[in-house]
């Protein structure tokens, strides 16, 4: 009897947690969304104002952000320093692909780490008009991608908790 009360707690546990874990990701994404904006416009303003070289500015920009978004900038700007055969759209595109292979990539779903890889390929040979306008509509793309996420965001939240919760009640009411 012990053992089968302690199941169906384990079973409802489990669910409310598989919901809990779902409305995580989705506000884990909106903070990834909004810090990488912070982080375009901080690179927006290296390129535009400070007229620092590519190489420069990501590293200055990375070395303001602690996570995994700081760990991609830093990345190309040291892989850019190391390498002076391979285009940037390259560098860039590989640094994407270690994110997105890390444990922090399940965070960001395709279409960002899509249109994230899209950037690399229009930055780096452009002169800085040319670039600014470049990251300028990137940040368009990104501000609709994190407005849209915020209509969203609550009903999901709400309903993958609910889910989980009376997913794991359904399963211990047909199970017992």
């Amino acid at each position: 009897m012990v053992i089968k009360w302690a199941g169906i707690g384990l079973v409802l546990f489990s669910g409310t947690g598989w919901g809990m874990w779902m409305a995580w990701r989705w506000r884990a994404r909106l903070e990834a969304l909004e810090t990488l904006r912070q982080m375009i416009f901080g690179l927006k303003g290296e390129i535009t104002y400070s007229r620092a070289p590519l190489e420069e500015a990501l590293e200055r920009v990375g070395r303001r952000e602690n996570g995994f978004l700081g760990r991609l900038f830093t990345g190309a700007a040291r892989e850019i320093a190391a390498s002076r055969e391979e285009t940037f759209s390259k560098i860039w595109e590989k640094q994407v692909e270690l994110i997105k292979k890390g444990s922090q990539g399940e965070i960001l779903d395709e279409k960002d780490i899509k249109q994230l890889a899209g950037l690399g390929g229009r930055l780096g040979y452009l002169d800085v008009d040319m670039q600014e306008r470049t990251l300028l509509l990137y940040l368009e793309q990104l501000e609709l991608s994190i407005s849209r996420l915020r209509g969203e965001m609550r009903e999901r939240c709400r309903l993958s908790t609910a889910l989980g919760m009376m997913g794991s009640l359904l399963l211990v009411i047909l199970m017992y």
